[in-house]
């Protein structure tokens, strides 16, 4: 879809796991295969965007395209909207921003979403999974909360987004996939608000657009990626992938 962008923001300073785009994956690096399946997925013309010649080479070498970020950003966001703004000279309508971090993501998943920002009646979309039982209390897993019970393929409001179940305002919680589509009006209203209270309490970038009555709808997928944080991830990826 030639008004669709796919950004994929990446950075080597990770918290958690340092260098995690370039760590490998069957012989692969991590950044290298979520690129793969952005591409895979046909939505749009794809966009690496990252303050690391390291990564920005290793895109470039692959026949893929980049972009070095000048600026210090506080979320990964603002590094995409920095990329929309000084790459693209077709003012491209719809921003799909790809977490570098989620290597099993499904592409058909990126059409699903893309299908549905393509018709005009949201702000941002993005994607949830029925959550299993033992993410209920897991600080680690983001519950999106909707203010109907979700059905396959289809797209909810969303009332709300926190790390554990008990703070929702109704029973209708679902996995949270860090994957947002934008419209161009939407991403530029977004980077131009002031963090907002709940965004740093929960340190959840989505709480900004919610606290600023932008709309949020949700579509409702089978399948969890993995999002990879740590060295135990990694192996459970590779481990995976090799009984796949």
């Amino acid at each position: 879809m030639n008004n669709t962008v796919i950004i994929i923001p990446s950075r080597l300073k990770a918290k958690r796991l340092p260098n995690k785009p370039i760590k490998l994956i069957r012989g692969k690096e991590m950044i290298l295969h979520v690129f793969n399946l952005a591409v895979k997925s046909g939505a749009g013309e794809v966009l690496v965007t990252t303050p690391d010649k390291k990564i920005s080479d290793l895109i470039n070498k692959n026949n893929g395209k980049s972009f070095v970020s000048q600026k210090i950003h506080e979320t990964g966001t603002d590094r995409v909207f920095e990329a929309f703004e000084n790459y693209f000279s077709n003012n491209p309508k719809f921003i799909i921003n790809l977490q570098g971090d989620m290597p099993n993501l499904d592409p058909k998943e990126i059409i699903f979403l893309s299908n549905y920002l393509n018709k005009g009646l949201c702000d941002i979309a993005t994607l949830a999974a029925p959550l299993k039982t033992n993410e209920l209390e897991d600080q680690n897993v983001v519950k999106v909360f909707t203010n109907e019970a979700m059905k396959k393929s289809t797209f909810s409001s969303a009332s709300d987004f926190h790390r554990n179940t008990s703070k929702g305002h109704n029973n209708f919680s679902y996995h949270h996939i860090g994957i947002y589509g934008f419209t161009n009006k939407a991403l530029i209203k977004y980077v131009n608000l002031k963090r907002s209270k709940l965004e740093l309490e929960r340190d959840l970038e989505q709480m900004r657009a919610l606290e600023n009555n932008m709309k949020i709808h949700v579509g409702l997928v089978n399948s969890i990626p993995l999002s990879v944080d740590t060295e135990e991830d990694l192996q459970e990826i590779e481990k995976k992938w090799r009984n796949y």
